[in-house]
């Protein structure tokens, strides 16, 4: 073999040596290729008790897997030789715009996930023209959250309590405060069998234990936050404490009913959507009852384990309500690509939650920014190579729910830790 010495001008082309990025969240963010990377770093950053309440789910956590299963089994069927130099992601959900076809969850105990909570989730949302939900469980009160983003697309999610006046008083709070959406959870007469939880003792405010301390002594900055912003509370609960579990004990109504929508309809003058239906019957009993909107939803699989995977009961819920009820997706989703297979399955719109937690825990709203970052990209590479142009020409035959149905293949894997 013939060597010879390289030339300095063949070689300085190949010396290109990145400047240091300074700003250490910044470069740890921008390695991350996706969401499962976020979830790594938010891992090492957040003590273990705030991260498994994001990362785990009910009893076995077989609702979860399964969720996420279901979009590893499906096959997109692409279309070649189509002009894809233009892809427009913006849809419509709930009589208004949205940037991209699909918003931030409401989620509970976000401050403890990052200090910033829901105010980097609501200005990250804005910035990039997609709605935010806020939870009636959320550290950040209703005015809060609209004094962080006045101008942003804000919903507001409500746990129905036994004591009916508080549930009104959050409505009235929200229509005041500018929210545009109501979000009615209906799948939590009890708390579901959250282990994790349990095992970390994980409360509001956070109980100091040995085990806390030691766990967030080498997480420095999540530990400087904590110590050094307002206290931890359930900020639209003023007055309430303790578990998760004991909080829906105590307050949820176990004997509410689809009657009850009656007059959440008649208190709610702005858009009202169902929030953890599961069936095509309930979903049916939803819309006879004049709401605009339901949430296909599990709850992340952290209610009921074993319950329903969303994705596979989509389109029979679809055709069941028709196209004058929209229909939003969640649980289960990590990718780009997940939220197109459930816009192509029947969906008008999707929401994400652990992946937006996963990107908080990771970098704040710098993190937030960079979830919403990936989730676009791969939505338009997903639609390029599919063919397709617009969101609202995915369809049906642009997915086969099960791929292994034809060709009798063993069951693909989600990635480890899911």
């Amino acid at each position: 073999m013939h060597r010879q010495m390289p030339r300095w001008g063949e070689l300085r082309p190949l010396m290109q040596f990145k400047p240091v990025e300074l700003d250490r969240t910044r470069a740890r963010l921008r390695q991350a290729a996706d969401i499962w990377d976020l979830r790594k770093i938010a891992k090492r950053r957040t003590p273990t008790a705030a991260f498994d309440y994001v990362d785990g789910a009910a009893n076995q956590e077989i609702a979860l897997r399964r969720s996420r299963q279901a979009f590893a089994d499906l096959e997109f069927v692409p279309g070649v030789l189509r002009d894809v130099s233009s892809v427009d992601l913006s849809t419509t959900i709930a009589g208004g715009a949205s940037a991209l076809p699909f918003g931030i969850a409401p989620t509970g105990f976000t401050r403890m996930m990052h200090a910033a909570g829901e105010r980097a989730g609501v200005a990250a949302a804005h910035a990039n023209g997609i709605p935010f939900a806020l939870s009636t469980m959320g550290t950040a009160s209703i005015e809060q959250v609209a004094m962080a983003s006045p101008h942003g697309r804000r919903w507001f999610q409500l746990y129905l309590w036994k004591e009916r006046e508080k549930s009104l008083a959050l409505v009235e709070r929200a229509a005041a405060a500018g929210y545009d959406t109501l979000l009615v959870t209906v799948d939590t007469a009890v708390a579901g069998a959250r282990l994790r939880d349990a095992r970390n003792g994980m409360t509001i405010p956070p109980a100091l234990t040995v085990k806390t301390v030691l766990d967030a002594s080498y997480r420095p900055e999540w530990w400087f936050n904590f110590l050094t912003t307002e206290p931890l509370t359930f900020a639209s609960l003023s007055g309430h404490s303790g578990s998760v579990a004991d909080l829906i004990t105590k307050m949820f109504d176990p004997t509410l009913t689809f009657d009850d929508l009656a007059w959440i309809r008649e208190a709610w003058t702005g858009k009202l959507f169902v929030k953890g239906i599961q069936t095509v019957g309930d979903a049916a009993r939803a819309a006879d009852r004049g709401v605009d909107g339901i949430v296909v939803s599990n709850h992340g699989g952290r209610q009921l384990d074993r319950a329903p995977v969303p994705l596979h009961v989509l389109p029979e819920i679809r055709s069941a309500v028709g196209p004058g009820v929209e229909i939003i997706l969640d649980s289960g989703i990590m990718s780009g690509g997940d939220i197109v297979a459930a816009l192509a399955a029947g969906a008008d719109f999707t929401m994400v939650g652990r992946a937006y937690l996963y990107g908080l825990m990771a970098g704040g709203r710098s993190g937030v920014e960079r979830a919403i970052d990936i989730l676009r990209d791969e939505i338009r590479v997903v639609m390029q190579l599919l063919g397709v142009t617009s969101v609202a020409d995915l369809n049906p035959d642009h997915i086969r729910l099960d791929w292994r149905a034809a060709r009798g293949a063993s069951s693909v894997r989600v990635p480890a830790g899911s």
